[in-house]
C-alpha cells in the first residue's frame, strides 16, 4: 500500500486529515503511528478545528520537518523555501488556490464549535477532505523522492 492510500485509510478511520497524512509516513520519519498521531492530532480542522491552516497540509509539513528540518538555526531559510514550494504545490493541485481550511471548505467562518463532525456517507459527499489528505500524501511522496534523488546526485 503507497502513502497515498494508507493516509486515506487512517482518514476513514477516524483519524484527522494532519494525523492521516502523518502517520502513513510513520515508518520513514522514524516514529512509531502511535506517537505520530498524538503529536498530530492537534493540527486536524485548521488546528484543534478553528478551520485554519489545512490540517493535510499541517501533516506535510510535519514529515517534511521530521526528515529534512534544520536543527541547526542557520539552515531555516533553506527549510522554509521548501515548505512555500510545498504550500505551492498543494494550492495548484488543490484547485482552490489555498492552504486554509475554512477556504477549502467554502466556509465563511468556521462553525464556532470544537466538537468534530460525525464521518457518514454525506459527510464524505459533502467534504474534499479525503480527497486532500490523498493529494498531500501524493506531494509529499514526490517531495521526498526529489531530495533522495539530491541527495544521491
Amino acid at each position: 500500500m503507497d502513502h497515498s492510500e494508507m493516509a486515506v485509510e487512517y482518514f476513514k478511520k477516524g483519524y484527522n486529515c494532519s494525523q492521516s497524512v502523518a502517520a502513513a509516513f510513520a515508518d520513514e520519519i522514524g516514529m512509531s503511528p502511535e506517537t505520530v498521531l498524538k503529536t498530530t492530532a492537534g493540527f486536524g480542522a485548521g488546528f484543534g478545528r478553528m478551520r485554519e491552516v489545512c490540517g493535510a497540509y499541517s501533516g506535510m509539513v510535519f514529515v517534511a520537518g521530521a526528515l529534512y528540518g534544520n536543527a541547526d538555526p542557520a539552515g531555516k531559510s533553506a527549510f522554509y523555501a521548501d515548505i512555500q514550494e510545498l504550500a505551492e504545490r498543494y494550492k495548484t493541485q488543490n484547485g482552490g488556490n489555498s492552504i486554509i481550511c475554512k477556504e477549502l471548505l467554502g466556509l465563511k467562518k468556521p462553525e464556532g464549535t470544537s466538537v468534530a463532525s460525525v464521518r457518514t456517507a454525506e459527510y464524505y459527499k459533502k467534504r474534499p477532505c479525503l480527497e486532500l489528505v490523498r493529494l498531500a500524501a501524493e506531494i509529499m511522496e514526490g517531495y521526498i523522492e526529489e531530495k533522495e534523488a539530491d541527495r544521491a546526485g
